[in-house]
């Protein structure tokens, strides 16, 4: 399961609440997708809005601004997408990385959030843009083509 988003507080008395989406797929908050807490309770959206950069969601089992508040905080989770044609998180983790010569570089432990192009964080703190990667086995390699001097820089 992949963290998608996190309840942020309810909104309005009926028990809709605000959901910060941590990913880029509108469609996690699509009526009919169903949402889990990570602790075994899943919620169905049976309607969500977008509002101020985030969503105003109702799930089927949530009546009401006090059970909506208890909610408040919870991380959602759901499974991967199948989408052949995009570039995953979970898939680039644990990712050994070779630049195009097929030299290692290190391994994947993160990928930061960064304006101009999210970031692989390799082992050591290497970080490499993810505009440089040219080719993926997802979970196994990662192939860079970087500039000459990157890893020299700081």
């Amino acid at each position: 399961m992949l963290q998608v988003g996190r309840i942020v507080k309810p909104h309005g008395l009926r028990g809709d609440v605000i959901v910060s989406l941590t990913t880029n797929r509108d469609e996690r908050v699509a009526p009919g997708s169903i949402l889990s807490d990570g602790a075994g309770r899943e919620y169905r959206v049976v309607r969500s809005s977008a509002h101020q950069g985030r969503f105003i969601v109702t799930f089927d089992s949530v009546a009401g601004i006090d059970a909506a508040d208890g909610l408040r905080g919870t991380e959602l989770f759901a499974p991967p997408l199948d989408d052949p044609d995009q570039l995953w998180v979970h898939e680039l983790i644990g990712s050994e990385v070779e630049d195009a010569a097929g030299r290692p570089l290190g391994t994947v432990v993160g990928v930061e959030a960064n304006p101009a192009s999210d970031l692989l964080v390799l082992t050591g703190g290497v970080l490499i843009p993810l505009r440089f990667v040219v080719g993926t086995d997802p979970g196994v390699r990662v192939t860079v083509d970087i500039p000459d001097g990157l890893l020299e820089l700081g």
